[in-house]
């Protein structure tokens, strides 16, 4: 079998219930590794209707721990089906469509409207559950925007609405706005990668980053300005400040050859030069935008403060 991507939009419980118990029984009939990925509540309702034998079989895991950011989360399925595989995955989980500014909304659905060409070879199956009393007009459309199949009334079915990467594939000329609320620092990006990285490590320990998270930001503008040496025009700045919740960094290539907001959500691609680099950096900050125009391309990082505070976020 290779990736299918199914959506559910729901108005009831029940109709929750129903569906994802037949998921869930028909994985463990045919001896698929099972996984469910909703809300806690969500999670002790749907497997309190399982038999003792299915409910055994079907392996709940932290929501959050699944979508902590979109390119973790790609990293996660990609995990489970070569770690499981050739045997079929079966994963029922609810993305995180409800919340969050209108920056981070759009990144989780170019996430879902990418997963059937970065897992196309996959033997998995994933279901998202959509609760859509909480959904806004525009973020139901835009799930079935980016769904090929929805579960209907009489079950799966072909969704006429589905654009694919079309859905959100648009690179914007500027991310944005965001308030800054401490200083901020610029370093160019020169021929001495080792450099750059002791200043990075140096800055994010003095601004107070944690220690996991300067070795994040390290890590992820090594990947980005070696694709500024090797593919763009050879230089370009990094600037990091602090916003509110956040710490964000802007890598700007002065050459504008990075035009597609998706790239580094296919892993298995070689053909995209970048490609591999910003899936790394993906998987290491917790947003990424990729933005621009022919007069040079920006990606913005986004590294979240887990323990902010208005009062501490102030201080900068």
């Amino acid at each position: 079998m290779t990736f299918e991507h199914q959506g559910l939009l729901f108005h009831r419980e029940q109709r929750l219930h129903d569906v994802a118990r037949q998921r869930l029984r028909s994985a463990v009939r045919e001896d698929a590794y099972a996984v469910l990925a909703v809300s806690a509540c969500r999670a002790a309702a749907l497997t309190e209707g399982l038999g003792d034998a299915e409910r055994d079989r079907v392996h709940v895991i932290d929501r959050t721990a699944l979508y902590s950011a979109p390119g973790r989360t790609l990293a996660v399925l990609h995990r489970l089906a070569l770690t499981h595989g050739p045997a079929p995955v079966t994963v029922v989980a609810e993305p995180p469509l409800a919340g969050g500014s209108a920056m981070e909304l759009r990144e989780w659905l170019r996430l879902e409207s990418v997963l059937s060409t970065a897992l196309a070879p996959m033997p998995l199956r994933l279901l998202c559950v959509h609760d859509a009393r909480r959904l806004a007009p525009h973020v139901r459309s835009a799930v079935r925007a980016t769904h090929p199949v929805l579960v209907g009334p009489d079950g799966p079915r072909s969704n006429g609405a589905y654009l694919g990467t079309a859905a959100f594939g648009v690179r914007p000329t500027a991310p944005e706005p965001l308030p800054v609320t401490g200083p901020v620092h610029q370093l160019e990006i020169g021929l001495s990668l080792p450099r750059l990285r002791q200043e990075l490590t140096h800055l994010g320990r003095a601004a107070g980053w944690p220690e996991h998270r300067v070795d994040d930001l390290v890590v992820a503008v090594n990947e980005l300005a070696a694709n500024v040496l090797e593919h763009g025009a050879g230089k370009g700045t990094v600037t990091v400040w602090r916003a509110p919740e956040r710490w964000v960094c802007d890598v700007f290539d002065e050459d504008g050859g990075l035009v597609d907001p998706l790239t580094g959500y296919r892993p298995a691609d070689g053909t995209r030069p970048r490609g591999y680099g910003l899936w790394i950096a993906r998987q290491t900050c917790d947003f990424l935008e990729i933005c621009g125009s022919g007069a040079g391309s920006l990606v913005r990082l986004h590294f979240l403060d887990r323990e902010y505070s208005p009062r501490a976020g102030g201080a900068g």
